[in-house]
């Protein structure tokens, strides 16, 4: 059990803290943003505290911190921040869901958030500062530091992905291939070749069509099957 200090003060950071609190042995006893973005002093009855002085109001000694930021800028957002705790002498704390779907042997870093839903295979290397909200990542693969992988993200068997890639919503990545670092991987899309670094990939918006769905409407005189 370990006493967490929470960076942020928005929805990942909410979110974390009702992760943590109702499935984790840790206690989050406060958070902590950048100076010039506290609005307000408290956030769920705890106190939200300048970052510039965290680690005088909570010593790196007696606490730990979590930085739980989505994917701004490409990850970097939650990179730098990452990097700056560390530097002020933190140990960062991982949170593995009881609702996700894991195998012993599991290789995560710090920083690290498994959500619920998420299902990793036999024989993944997570690295350091990744968040996996509802992905599934097939055996043998390797995520690099700094990921980004959102719900129904589909990583098949020998997938290497770089640090710092953003994985979308129902993306896939076929088996055997390795996505470079920075990518960004659009909802939907589905990726059967290896991409180089910094690749970003969309995937068409769906079509509308010129008839109605009224035209449709005979179906519900179709007889049932």
């Amino acid at each position: 059990m370990a006493k967490v200090v929470l960076f942020g003060h928005g929805e990942m950071a909410r979110m974390t803290h009702f992760y943590l609190r109702h499935d984790s042995p840790h206690d989050v006893v406060a958070f902590t943003v950048d100076r010039a973005r506290i609005s307000e002093a408290t956030l769920l009855g705890l106190p939200i505290v300048p970052f510039e002085e965290v680690a005088t109001l909570y010593p790196p000694q007696g606490y730990r911190m979590a930085v739980p930021i989505a994917f701004s800028g490409v990850n970097r957002v939650r990179a730098a921040k990452y990097s700056e705790a560390k530097a002020k002498g933190y140990e960062l704390i991982s949170y593995v869901s009881s609702k996700a779907v894991t195998w012993p042997g599991l290789v995560t870093g710090d920083n690290c958030f498994i959500y619920e839903n998420s299902v990793v295979g036999p024989y993944v290397t997570i690295g350091d500062d990744v968040v996996i909200a509802g992905a599934s990542i097939g055996h043998d693969s390797v995520i690099g530091d700094h990921s980004f992988l959102a719900a129904h993200a589909v990583v098949l068997g020998s997938v290497t992905i770089g640090g710092y890639s953003v994985l979308g919503a129902n993306s896939t990545c076929r088996d055997g291939i390795t996505i470079g670092s920075g990518c960004v991987i659009g909802a939907g899309v589905t990726m059967t070749k290896s991409a180089p670094d910094r690749g970003v990939y969309v995937s068409r918006p769906a079509e509308r069509l010129a008839k109605s769905s009224d035209v449709l409407s005979d179906w519900i005189n179709w007889p049932v099957r």
